[in-house]
C-alpha cells in the first residue's frame, strides 16, 4: 500500500464527510493505494457514525478507529498510525485546510531520500495563506517557537512545528509514535525531538493554507495542559538518554 492518511477529528461530523471524498479523489487521482484512517477521540456528536456511513471508492480502505474517551489529539493520531500498513503514512487535519494535492510535494522529498520525515510549514517564503489565523494567535505562534528552542532544544530550522500536515515514511512514524508518550496537541515536539534523537532527516515544504477558525485549541484552557505535557516530554526523554 503506497500511503496510510490519518485524520484526528473530535466533534467533527460537519467536515468529516468532506475530508474523507478529498482524501479519497487525491488517492485516485493519482493512482496511489491507500487508506483513510479517521481517529475519532472520544466524539459525543455522530462523527464516528458520519465517518463509517461516507462512502469510499473501491481501491481506499476506510477505516474509523474510536476512543471511548476524550485523550487529546495525540492519543488520535497515535492511535490511527498504529492501525496503518502504508509505506508512507501522514496526518491531515480536519477541515481540509491544507489541499490533499500537496501530499505530492511531501512525497517527492521522501521518494528521492532528500529527508525521512516531510512536514507542511506554512511559515514558509513560498506558502500562500488564503486566510491567516487572527493575529493574537500569530504573536502566540512566534513567542511558542522561541520557547520551544530555547527551552526544548528543538531544531532552529523547523519553522512550524505544529502544522497539522505531516509525511513519513511508514516504519519511521510507527516507530515514533510507538514510543510516543504525549496525549496533546504537544505530541508534535515530542515526536520532533526523538526524531532528531534518532538522527531522522526532518525537511519542511511550502504549502496553501486558509485557517479553520473552528479550532478545538484555546490557548487560554491549553496553557497549564501545554506546560505539563513539555515538562513530562523532557523527563521522558531525559530518561531514555
Amino acid at each position: 500500500m503506497d500511503i496510510s492518511i490519518v485524520i484526528p477529528v473530535f466533534e467533527e461530523s460537519k467536515k468529516i464527510a468532506a475530508d474523507i471524498n478529498a482524501a479519497s479523489q487525491f488517492l485516485e487521482n493519482n493512482n496511489l493505494t491507500g487508506e483513510i484512517i479517521i481517529a475519532d477521540d472520544g466524539s459525543k456528536d455522530d462523527s464516528a457514525e458520519v465517518a463509517q456511513t461516507t462512502p469510499a471508492p473501491p481501491a481506499v480502505t476506510l477505516k474509523v478507529v474510536c476512543s471511548e474517551h476524550n485523550r487529546g489529539k495525540g492519543h488520535a493520531i497515535r492511535s490511527g498510525i498504529r492501525q496503518s500498513t502504508g509505506r508512507y503514512v501522514m496526518f491531515a487535519d480536519s477541515g481540509c485546510c491544507i489541499p490533499y494535492s500537496k501530499i505530492l510535494d511531501g512525497l517527492k522529498l521522501l521518494r528521492e531520500h532528500s529527508c525521512d520525515i516531510a512536514h507542511a510549514s506554512r511559515k514558509l517564503k513560498q506558502s500562500k495563506i488564503h486566510r491567516n489565523q487572527p493575529l493574537r494567535r500569530r504573536i502566540c505562534s512566534a513567542l511558542f517557537r522561541q520557547l520551544m528552542i530555547y527551552f526544548m532544544k528543538m531544531p532552529p530550522e523547523i519553522t512550524d512545528s505544529q502544522c497539522g500536515f505531516k509525511i513519513y515514511n511508514g516504519d519511521i512514524a510507527r516507530s515514533l509514535y510507538g514510543k510516543c508518550i504525549t496525549d496533546g496537541f504537544m505530541f508534535d515536539i515530542e515526536i520532533i525531538l526523538r526524531a532528531k534523537k534518532q538522527n531522522y532527516r526532518i525537511k519542511e515544504f511550502p504549502i496553501e493554507w486558509t485557517c479553520d477558525r473552528d479550532s478545538r485549541l484555546s490557548l487560554s484552557r491549553s496553557f497549564f495542559s501545554v506546560l505539563r505535557e513539555l515538562l513530562a516530554i523532557k523527563h521522558a526523554l531525559a530518561k531514555e538518554d
